[in-house]
């Protein structure tokens, strides 16, 4: 498959999910091919499984050979090291973890440091040595105490920290999912999950990243996408390459949300190629599944 690669990357929180093979990969495709076929049509991946676990070296490998060299893995950090107290307590843990992803150079950027809601703005001190220490590192970083979110001075110094580092800051945006009403176990447990804050459209350097939170119901997603789409649109007529990843509740409808946003995106920015479809099979074909 020749694949047009588009002026920013677009992807999914993960590329595993089996019940993707409704809708994504052909129905017979290995789990051990999915990350292969998902390369094929997204050209970024937001690496969540490092932050639950590291991986085997052999598993590396793996990710090497299922990925080409445009697409762009944003590897989290484990959350032992962003999640277990003083930063500066975990320089070693995260030097190993650089190490560990050596291998996947250069795809692996920028790496993401997902910090939790206890990180207040009093702990700057030990992310300002933390991003020292990386320095020449391409990172991002995702903020959740509501102080960061005040358009006061907390705010203003992390901005000029990450600023004067060359250092991104990670957009979430969960208005989608929070502005769903429901029973359903997984959207609760979405809710119960994901931090519900302000959406700060951040572009402080030339690779913006945004984490999009979806509504169930994909139609329900649009007016928010339309409001992405503009805003990417404009970062890349500006000359930055930014970063779009697509969530829905289960993530079960995440590709069809991330094709959904493309679309929007072609809409703004005349001549830019449409994702590539996956040779999904005729029988698949037949029954009106494409």
């Amino acid at each position: 498959m020749n694949v047009v690669n588009p002026p920013y990357y677009i992807g999914c929180p993960s590329w595993s999910e089996n019940a993707w093979r409704q809708s994504l990969y052909p129905e017979d495709a290995r789990s051990t091919e999915f990350l292969h076929l998902y390369a094929q049509v997204f050209n970024a991946v937001e690496g969540n499984t490092t932050f639950y676990a590291r991986p085997a070296p052999a598993t590396v490998e793996r990710w090497v050979q299922a990925q080409p060299e445009h697409f762009r893995f944003t590897a989290k950090f484990p959350r032992e090291v962003s999640h277990g107290g003083d930063l500066r307590e975990h320089l070693g843990a995260a030097e190993d973890f650089l190490q560990l992803l050596a291998p996947m150079a250069p795809r692996v950027q920028p790496l993401w440091l997902q910090l939790p809601a206890t990180f207040t703005p009093d702990r700057l001190g030990e992310l300002a040595t933390f991003i020292d220490t990386f320095q020449g590192t391409p990172l991002a970083v995702e903020v959740r105490h509501m102080a960061f979110f005040n358009k006061g001075e907390e705010e203003r110094l992390l901005n000029r920290l990450l600023l004067d580092a060359g250092v991104e800051r990670i957009c979430l945006d969960s208005r989608p999912l929070f502005s769903c009403i429901s029973s359903d176990p997984a959207v609760l447990l979405a809710q119960s999950k994901k931090p519900k804050v302000p959406a700060r459209p951040a572009a402080l350097t030339l690779f913006p990243q945004v984490r999009f939170i979806g509504h169930p119901q994909l139609e329900a997603n649009d007016g928010f996408v339309r409001q992405w789409a503009l805003k990417v649109a404009g970062w890349i007529e500006e000359g930055r390459t930014p970063y779009v990843f697509l969530h829905t509740p289960d993530n079960i409808r995440a590709p069809e949300l991330a094709r959904r946003f493309h679309q929007q995106l072609t809409t703004l920015l005349p001549g830019l190629p449409a994702l590539p479809e996956l040779d999904r099979g005729p029988e698949v074909e037949q029954l009106g599944l494409l």
